[in-house]
């Protein structure tokens, strides 16, 4: 593989970049908690190294040729972010702290559940992912190298730098929902609900 040093700059300014990626995980930890978080960071990665084999494979090129499988994917992605948001934006805001209270109390399993459900189906509809895949990988690659183990393990890159910097934002969202919450809370939630739609939105009307 070509320039290691570099592939790292480019895949650490992709992880710092703020995207539907981040907005998910902000939202699972100031509704759902630091547990819940880490189900979404790992549901993330899962996407992510899924684009990784794809890309491998071909099918994100594939994906690309295709105007109309690639708008098919963009407008998915576009309702995912929407419908979130909206979840986010139109929950009861008196109702927050009975809501906070029945989610500690529920089961830890079904939170992370839920949290890597809605982070493998963010990444897996973030058509963004196939075009940083397709136009990444071949530039770091040598001729003759095995495309695959190649493609994973910098798809694998992306995930370590994915886990520490989600892992950093959580911690730090979930602490200021111990501390100051049902009011930050409140508005952690809607600020994240806010930008997750306006994500969807941006994704929906632009063109690649």
């Amino acid at each position: 593989m070509r320039s290691l040093p570099e592939f790292l700059v480019i895949a650490l300014l992709v992880t710092l970049t703020p995207g539907p990626g981040t907005a998910t995980v902000l939202r699972v930890a100031a509704r759902d908690g630091r547990a819940a978080a880490r189900g979404t960071i790992l549901g993330n990665s899962a996407g992510v190294l899924t684009w990784g084999m794809l890309s491998a494979v071909g099918v994100s090129s594939l994906i690309l040729a295709s105007q109309i499988a690639y708008d098919v994917l963009r407008i998915g992605g576009a309702a995912v972010l929407v419908v979130l948001g909206a979840r986010s934006l139109l929950a009861r805001h008196g109702a927050g702290g009975e809501r906070a209270r029945q989610g500690e109390q529920a089961p830890g399993e079904r939170r992370r559940r839920g949290g890597w459900r809605a982070g493998l189906v963010t990444s897996l509809s973030n058509p963004k992912l196939a075009v940083f895949f397709v136009a990444l990988f071949p530039q770091f690659l040598t001729r003759g190298s095995p495309v695959l183990p190649y493609a994973l393990a910098m798809a694998a890159t992306v995930v370590a730098l994915d886990i520490v910097w989600f892992s950093a934002l959580t911690y730090a969202v979930d602490k200021a929902r111990v501390m100051l919450r049902p009011r930050v809370q409140h508005m952690m939630e809607r600020f994240t609900g806010t930008v997750m739609i306006g994500l969807g939105i941006r994704l929906a009307i632009e063109s690649r």
